[in-house]
């Protein structure tokens, strides 16, 4: 009888067990935390990227004097002059290298007939040592005498031909095409090996913005694109992006982009433009700067999982947009849920009721406004 009762009593036991874990799971389900939630996916970050560098030369010629000791008689140019190819830029005295030439040219015409002389002497003797009139030796002597003689003529004319090349350098002509920008020279100066050169010339005229930019920002330009430039005076240009310099500064941490900008009097080589670049970026898996979570281990973000149950994965940041949208170079993939706010109060493991968030539509065309610059670290 005792163990037909306990026999009841374990089996009621048992039964209201498993009615309690099943009363448990609705009741968990409905104590759920409702937190909103973002799908990762692809997306072109929104806002434009502000820099700001030096106006430079695209290409840049420096014009000094090729022969030294002569005085400058006259400069034929000023900066800001656009000058062709070859055109004489500054005519230095002649005077001494014209007397030079004068004399070297008398003393090669003594020696040309000095040489024709001998010349002629070696032919009369030519075959008479072998009818007795003359010795071999005296023959020969002749022969030896009539090529010294040419040989001195010919150095002779090689000397004038070199006073008449430093003759034609004496007018000091552009190497290229393209703007003055620097005339470092004046009338009476006196050429000398080694100086500062006297001319700088932008070739064909091309100056360009030299912006610097964050290293996470060079993700977002590239060659051809469209930047708005405004310059110093306040006016705007259109310029176009040439380069992207593959390097990065170690010190600064910033790169450089070469833009090519149009002809207007307040472009100036030397001055400062500041660059608004706008659109043309890559699609980028993107989540809002609001999901991200920063603590001693570093960036991550909270994961939501199938099941609903909330993990944290760490992620590796990248650009950042003017919509309020952070690249994740690293980290959980496209189609993941992740908590819209980091600072949500869940934790790792909780039990969450997700709900979708209106996230903004990936941007088609970023807007305008500008992203505030990272400030440029001097080395």
């Amino acid at each position: 009888m005792r163990m037909r009762s306990m026999l009841l009593a374990a089996g009621l036991l048992a039964l209201a067990a498993c009615h309690s874990a099943e009363d448990a799971a609705p009741k968990a389900d409905s104590q759920a935390r409702a937190v909103n939630v973002v799908t990762l996916e692809p997306r072109v970050l929104a806002g434009a990227i502000a820099a700001s560098g030096p106006l430079i030369p695209r290409e840049e010629a420096a014009v000094a004097p090729e022969v030294t000791g002569f005085r400058v008689a006259r400069v034929l140019v000023e900066e800001g002059a656009y000058v062709r190819q070859g055109q004489t830029l500054a005519q230095l005295d002649p005077a001494l290298l014209e007397a030079q030439i004068a004399q070297q040219s008398a003393l090669a015409q003594q020696t040309q007939v000095q040489a024709e002389r001998a010349a002629a002497e070696a032919a009369r003797v030519q075959g008479l040592d072998a009818q007795g009139v003359l010795s071999a030796e005296d023959v020969q002597g002749r022969q030896f005498a009539a090529r010294a003689a040419q040989a001195n003529a010919a150095a002779q004319q090689a000397a004038l031909r070199d006073l008449r090349t430093r003759q034609a350098k004496l007018s000091v002509t552009a190497p290229v095409a393209g703007l003055v920008l620097e005339r470092a020279v004046r009338p009476g100066d006196l050429a000398a090996g080694g100086a500062t050169p006297w001319f700088r010339i932008a070739r064909d005229g091309e100056i360009e913005l030299e912006a610097q930019l964050a290293e996470a920002d060079l993700a977002r330009v590239r060659s051809g694109q469209q930047v708005t430039v405004e310059l110093t005076g306040g006016a705007r240009v259109q310029g176009t992006v040439r380069l992207v310099e593959p390097a990065i500064d170690a010190q600064t941490q910033l790169g450089a982009v070469r833009i090519r900008l149009p002809a207007h009097p307040q472009v100036r080589a030397g001055g400062f433009a500041r660059a608004i670049f706008v659109g043309g970026a890559a699609p980028v898996l993107a989540a809002p700067e609001s999901a991200i979570r920063y603590d001693a281990d570093g960036a991550s973000v909270m994961v939501v999982d199938p099941d609903n149950r909330v993990r944290q994965v760490a992620v590796k940041t990248g650009a950042r947009g003017g919509g309020g949208w952070v690249e994740l170079v690293s980290g959980p993939p496209a189609g993941s849920r992740v908590l819209q706010r980091a600072a949500s109060l869940v934790l790792p493991g909780d039990v969450v009721k997700p709900v979708q968030a209106q996230a903004a539509p990936a941007a088609a065309a970023p807007a305008a406004k500008a992203a505030p610059q990272q400030p440029a670290a001097k080395p």
